[in-house]
């Protein structure tokens, strides 16, 4: 809540979820295209569709980005996203148990968890699109008990709504759908089975019209030249090393019990791990409560990724090579995504959130058990499982301010429109990466001066994008100088010098104190103007201030 004065987490994903909701309510006041855009990677311009946007998100915060600013509103949705999956939690448990203590129990078990709490300070996208698993579970299960084309809509609305949030969460969604209705379908008799076929094709025909324009965007970025969709790097391969996610959550560490290896956010819980055992025991007469172990089994097992990982080092049981990548042959995510349009699946651990909705309504039953059976266990159960809630700090987290003013007051003035430009230089994300990473006030500043800027955080760096920064010559000789290569010929120089002049940069933000850097900026036109909040600010040749110019009077 202290946030909301004007800090954010000090990291370059903040920065981008920040700019996200900027230019999310930019685009809809000005009709323009949300998923195409020159402000970021200027002038170039990228593709957004394989972007962490947050589309729906973006548009539903609006009015709090367009009156208080978008980092107001990517504080205000992390601090509200723990309550509101924990109430989707909290609906679907009351839809199979009969009271509101166990109902609660499994929300909190949710929506509390480390594994969710985390993502709303780290991954605000993943934690967002979670919230569409207990939404679609509702969905699934009312329509399934009342097979009506109004919950086969909203059953639609729900998938196709998730793919405008995050697309790996709409992924996670869809298979949650499929695992609940698909044994609906397969019980039919066959009086009633065209209608429900026609019922289930109503969901998918709903869904894929909402979600429309996001796939449309990701086909575009595809054609644009998006990276492949293909394993490309061993570190997303990476499941939850063993055993962490059976391990008590890292929250137990702020009240002082010293639990050894309690330090992963990638657990269930111990406590709501034991409750979903005895959860299972007690309803062990109800198919509901096998499908949920199925769910809960099928997805640790996917999380584990492609090898083994545990304290010890790394297991690759009857390995092979996918993608010139190393992988087991016999773990289920090897073979998870070589499934059409899933083969761009990253971070298997993310797919842990479906055995969460099985640990936490299994954990509900339990206490709803405890509440009509064994009271005297309730309280002492519950108050073990609020001792996993939440998250505290992430370790070494630091701040940073929502303005720089002094720094960024001279160039908001400015209205001509002209690139900014951070040093270090780069486009950063999973994929298709260049240059260095920048700092992480950089697209923060963006959503307060309104000039484009040429950093960019994408989720993937369109290939397209990455190879037009790089054809400019003034930003690869860039690339080249702050990776240490600091000889370049006049004519290269000259060269790099009507590029910058051509691409319109009109503002260098220059964040590390490197002489051949600031020689580089001389060369090729610009001077030194002034300096504030730890950068020092250059301008073209005759913007510059003239007593200053030269680099050593820094």
């Amino acid at each position: 809540m202290t946030y909301l004065a004007g800090k954010l987490p000090d990291t370059r994903d903040a920065g981008s979820y920040v700019w996200d909701f900027w230019w999310m309510a930019h685009s809809v006041l000005h009709l323009n295209n949300p998923w195409l855009t020159t402000d970021i990677a200027a002038p170039v311009g990228t593709q957004l569709g394989m972007h962490a946007l947050m589309p729906l998100a973006g548009a539903v915060m609006l009015p709090v980005t367009a009156v208080f600013g978008p980092s107001a509103s990517y504080t205000l949705l992390s601090i509200l996203l723990p309550g509101l999956l924990s109430y989707a939690m909290y609906r679907v448990a009351r839809l199979w148990l009969p009271s509101q203590v166990g109902s609660i129990a499994a929300g909190g078990f949710f929506g509390l968890s480390g594994m969710l709490t985390y993502q709303t300070w780290v991954h605000l996208n993943l934690a967002a699109g979670a919230l569409f698993l207990p939404l679609t579970l509702e969905a699934a299960v009312r329509l399934r008990r009342q097979a009506w084309p109004r919950q086969a809509v909203l059953a639609g609305l729900v998938l196709g709504a998730a793919m405008l949030v995050d697309q790996e969460s709409a992924v996670l969604a869809l298979i949650l759908a499929i695992m609940a209705l698909l044994p609906w379908l397969l019980a039919s008799p066959l009086r009633i089975l065209g209608l429900r076929v026609l019922l289930a094709g109503l969901v998918g025909a709903v869904a894929l019209i909402v979600a429309a324009p996001q796939l449309l965007a990701i086909a575009h970025a595809n054609a644009a030249g998006s990276p492949p969709a293909k394993l490309s790097a061993p570190a997303y391969l990476q499941g939850i090393r063993l055993p962490d996610m059976f391990l008590p959550s890292p929250r137990v560490t702020s009240f002082g019990l010293a639990i050894p290896h309690a330090r992963s956010t990638s657990t269930f819980g111990a406590m709501a791990m034991l409750l979903a055992l005895t959860g299972l025991v007690l309803a062990w007469r109800r198919r509901s409560a096998w499908l949920l172990a199925l769910l809960w089994v099928g997805a640790a097992a996917l999380a584990l990724g492609s090898d083994v990982i545990t304290a010890s080092g790394r297991y690759t049981p009857a390995p092979e090579v996918l993608d010139g990548v190393r992988v087991s042959s016999v773990l289920p995510f090897t073979w998870f995504v070589r499934i059409p349009g899933l083969s761009g699946f990253r971070e298997p651990s993310r797919i842990a959130e479906l055995g969460l909705v099985s640990v936490a309504l299994l954990a509900g039953y339990t206490v709803n058990w405890l509440r009509y059976h064994v009271r005297a266990l309730l309280v002492p159960a519950l108050a073990l499982g609020l001792l996993e809630a939440g998250l505290t700090t992430p370790p070494g987290a630091k701040t940073m301010p929502t303005s720089y003013p002094a720094l960024d007051r001279p160039i908001a003035a400015d209205h001509s429109r002209s690139v900014v430009l951070d040093i270090p230089f780069g486009l950063r994300g999973g994929t298709g990466v260049t240059g260095l990473p920048f700092v992480a006030p950089t697209q923060v500043l963006a959503t307060a001066d309104g000039h484009p800027l040429a950093d960019a955080l994408l989720s993937r760096v369109p290939t397209s994008t990455s190879d037009a920064v790089e054809a400019e010559p003034f930003y690869a000789d860039l690339i080249s100088a702050q990776t240490g290569h600091y000889q370049f010929s006049p004519a290269e120089l000259r060269l790099a010098a009507e590029n910058a002049a051509h691409m319109h940069i009109g503002w260098v933000l220059l964040w590390v104190f490197n002489k051949h850097l600031r020689a580089f900026l001389v060369a090729t036109g610009f001077g030194y103007s002034y300096r504030a909040d730890g950068a020092s600010v250059w301008r073209p040749d005759g913007l510059a201030t003239p007593s200053r110019r030269h680099p050593d009077s820094i």
